[in-house]
C-alpha cells in the first residue's frame, strides 16, 4: 500500500471541543467513518444527530452523527485522535483502552508538551503519533465549532522519521480539506507550536482577558509577546530545534488577521475552567531550565498563571 492510498477507516475522536469537531467533522465529510466521544453535549447532539461546521463562507453539517458517552460503546478503531485538554490527561489510561485494537494507531493534538510521551508510557511508542493544529476555532455551541482561521494541520510520527503510516494520515486529512504536512521531527515541531501558544494564550489571561489583536496593538504587549517568543527560540536551540527569525515574524504577523480571537485558554480561564497550564508553560519552562536556557519572562509567565488558575471561582 503506497503513502497514498493508505487510509484509517474507523476513527474515535476524544475529547469533542473546538478541535475535536473540526477535525473529526472535516474526517467524516471526507469518507471516514468517525465516532465522537462526548460528555456533556451528548444529549443535544444525539437529539439534532448532526454536527456543524461553521466557516466564513459558509456551514456544513455532519447528518447523520455518530456520538456516543463512552469508549466501550465504540470500541476498537483504526486511529484514535486525542484531543481533550491536557488537563484531563490522567483519565487516558482508564478512557482509552476500549479503542485500542491490535493495529490501532494514536493520534494526539493536543497543546504543549508531555502528550507523546504520555501516551506512549500507556499504550506504547510503536501507536503514537503527533501534530500540531495551526487553527482558530471556538466550539460555540453542543456540536458546534466556528472557524476562524483555518491555518494547517502538522503532523509527525513520536521518536521516529516519517513512513508510510503518517504520510497516509496526511493524505487523508489532505483530501478531506486541511492543509496537511509532515514533520521530519515532532518535538522540533512541538517547540515551533510553542512560539505562538507561550504568548498568545498567556498574556491574554495576565492582561485581564484580552483578545490576541489587543495584544498586538498595544505597544507593551507586542513587546513582551516578542520577547517571549525569542525566549522559546533560544530555549528549542538549546535543546537542538533551529527556529528561524523569519517564523516568529510570520507567527506575529499573522495574528491580527484573527480579529478579536480568544483563545482556547481564555476562553477556559473566563468560564471557570482549569487552563492547560503545566502542558503549555510549566514543562517548557522545566526543558528549557534543565538545558540551561535563560528564560525569566516564561518563569513569570507560568507563575502567574499557576496563581491565576488557582483563584476562587465565583
Amino acid at each position: 500500500m503506497s503513502d497514498k492510498t493508505r487510509r484509517f477507516s474507523s476513527v474515535a475522536v476524544v475529547g469533542a471541543g473546538a478541535i475535536g469537531l473540526y477535525y473529526g467533522i472535516r474526517l467524516a465529510l471526507g469518507g471516514a467513518g468517525v465516532r465522537f466521544l462526548m460528555r456533556s453535549d451528548l444529549g443535544e447532539v444525539r437529539r439534532r444527530d448532526s454536527a456543524i461546521l461553521r466557516l466564513k463562507e459558509g456551514a456544513s453539517e455532519l447528518k447523520p452523527v455518530q456520538a456516543f458517552g463512552s469508549a466501550a460503546e465504540i470500541g476498537p478503531v483504526d486511529l484514535v485522535v486525542v484531543t481533550l485538554k491536557t488537563t484531563s490527561n490522567g483519565e487516558l489510561g482508564s478512557l482509552l483502552p476500549p479503542l485500542i485494537g491490535p493495529e490501532t494507531a494514536i493520534l494526539t493534538l493536543q497543546n504543549g508538551l508531555g502528550a507523546d510521551e504520555l501516551l506512549a508510557t500507556l499504550f506504547g511508542a510503536e501507536r503514537v503519533m503527533g501534530g500540531l493544529a495551526f487553527i482558530a476555532c471556538n466550539r460555540t455551541g453542543p456540536g458546534e465549532v466556528t472557524c476562524f482561521h483555518p491555518g494547517s494541520l502538522l503532523v509527525g510520527e513520536f521518536g521516529r522519521p516519517p513512513g508510510e503510516r503518517i504520510r497516509g494520515l496526511a493524505n487523508q486529512f489532505e483530501q478531506a480539506g486541511v492543509a496537511t504536512k509532515v514533520a521530519d521531527n515532532l518535538e522540533s515541531a512541538r517547540w515551533h507550536k510553542l512560539i505562538w501558544n507561550v504568548p498568545f494564550n498567556g498574556l491574554p489571561i495576565v492582561a485581564g482577558g484580552v483578545t490576541t489583536d489587543r495584544i498586538c496593538s498595544d505597544p507593551e504587549l507586542a513587546a513582551e509577546a516578542r520577547a517571549l517568543m525569542e525566549e522559546i527560540r533560544g530555549a528549542a536551540g538549546r535543546l537542538g530545534h533551529t527556529i528561524s527569525p523569519e517564523f516568529l515574524r510570520r507567527q506575529f504577523a499573522v495574528t491580527p488577521g484573527m480579529g478579536p480571537y480568544r483563545p482556547s485558554s481564555l476562553i477556559d480561564f473566563l468560564e471557570g475552567r482549569s487552563v492547560e497550564v503545566e502542558s503549555i508553560w510549566g514543562e517548557p519552562l522545566r526543558r528549557a531550565q534543565a538545558a540551561g536556557a535563560a528564560v525569566p519572562r516564561l518563569s513569570l509567565l507560568h507563575a502567574l498563571l499557576k496563581s491565576l488558575d488557582h483563584r476562587p471561582k465565583d
